[in-house]
């Protein structure tokens, strides 16, 4: 196999696999390698309808191989270390590949350990998670046999991919206990690392009036720190009136837990980690995506410590950002090409019913639509349901969309 590439790819997610195909399509002969381990490839936003009983697990799986843009080489491995002043990754099996460009894109590195027995309970004693392909459909056995109770619902602090998930699919399943006529014997909690329910004002008016509707009761500032399945007994931390951090449990009768999340491991202890980030993010521009101290690395997706949303629509405006500057450098000029920051969060507030929240790095709405996106509607249901798993799959690796 050839080891030296014009452009080497790292992840072979929507971000790596995007731009693959975004750059042959602008320049055809350029030669790609793409570096990734996993022989499937994986449509998670669909998860939380996954957890609601509203999608097949089964189509959100393909093989990685029928991804990856014709013309470019895919590297089955995983990268071991970088060694940017030798233009250089060296992979875990010891294969070394050097390029002209790097393009960083591994996406999020999810710390199940870091919530203490959270691994030892995932998908039974009724703790779920709609962050794990195996788990999710648990999360609509708990959610349709659940008779009444305690219902839990954690997010960490730290950020995460979809940072809407935590809550989407608590909204649903109260809509589900409301339809069910059992909502009024159930006491839900949504224990958040958050300050508020949603960063965007204009956005969280909406979804504090379907707090309230769903008489859900708020943790804010409280960072989830261990789950005893046996015992369904949720632990977590929480400053008191003092500044004190003190810890508080919960007892449950259902768990969805969200645990914190990180740059992968071998970004962290990489030289292209941020230093100033604890969670080991790569370092970047957060407008050119190129690496603040690499001229020829750029970085996108959920692995940079740009300061927004982690989501696969903050992808799709990011991707072309990073095939026009790679294509600069590689023609030694300087990048030009910024993103704003926009991301998007479709929300469901109910089955049948989402709103749609689009911003960018300000937190200003940029709605798409010649409608009030913060007023949930059917349309955009159909949108996240029906609409988005076709785009993903046929336009946005492909590199058309």
């Amino acid at each position: 196999m050839n080891n030296q590439f014009e452009v080497l790819i790292v992840g072979g997610g929507n971000a790596g696999l995007s731009v693959a195909a975004q750059l042959l399509q602008k320049k055809s002969g350029l030669s790609i390698g793409i570096v990734e381990p996993s022989e499937k490839h994986y449509y998670q936003p669909a998860w939380t309808l996954v957890g609601a009983g509203e999608f097949d697990i089964a189509e959100t799986e393909k093989n990685e191989k029928d991804y990856i843009p014709a013309g470019s080489t895919w590297i089955k491995d995983a990268v071991a270390t970088f060694e940017p002043e030798q233009n250089q990754v060296t992979c875990k099996s010891g294969a070394k590949y050097t390029y002209k460009i790097l393009i960083v894109a591994p996406g999020i590195q999810i710390d199940w350990q870091k919530i203490k027995g959270l691994n030892d309970t995932l998908g039974k004693n009724e703790v779920t998670s709609n962050y794990s392909f195996d788990v999710a459909p648990y999360t609509w056995e708990l959610i349709k046999n659940f008779k009444g109770g305690v219902a839990v619902f954690t997010n960490p602090s730290t950020a995460i991919k979809c940072g809407g998930a935590p809550h989407k699919i608590m909204y649903l399943a109260c809509d589900y206990w409301r339809k069910k006529g059992i909502l009024d014997q159930c006491e839900v909690h949504y224990i958040s690392g958050a300050g508020v329910i949603f960063g965007v004002k204009e956005y969280a008016q909406t979804l504090e009036k379907v707090v309230e509707d769903n008489h859900i009761l708020t943790h804010f500032g409280a960072n989830t720190v261990a789950i005893d399945g046996k015992s369904k007994t949720v632990l977590y931390e929480q400053k008191n009136a003092e500044g004190e951090i003190v810890q508080k449990s919960l007892n449950f009768d259902m768990c969805h837990a969200v645990p914190p999340q990180s740059a992968p491991d071998f970004i962290k202890k990489s030289p292209l980690a941020d230093p100033n980030n604890a969670l080991g993010y790569v370092e970047i521009n957060k407008n050119t995506m190129q690496h603040s101290r690499y001229s020829n690395i750029f970085a996108l997706g959920d692995c940079t410590n740009a300061p927004c949303s982690k989501t696969g629509a903050a992808i799709r405006k990011q991707a072309p950002v990073v095939v026009e500057n790679t294509l600069r450098v590689l023609a030694q000029q300087t990048p030009t090409a910024e993103y704003t920051g926009y991301s998007a969060c479709p929300i469901p507030t109910q089955y049948g019913k989402l709103m749609l929240a689009e911003f960018d790095y300000s937190n200003t709405p940029k709605m798409t639509f010649p409608f009030d996106q913060a007023k949930p509607r059917w349309t955009m249901w159909l949108l996240k349901k029906y609409v988005l798993p076709w785009l993903y799959w046929n336009r946005i690796l492909t590199g058309k969309a």
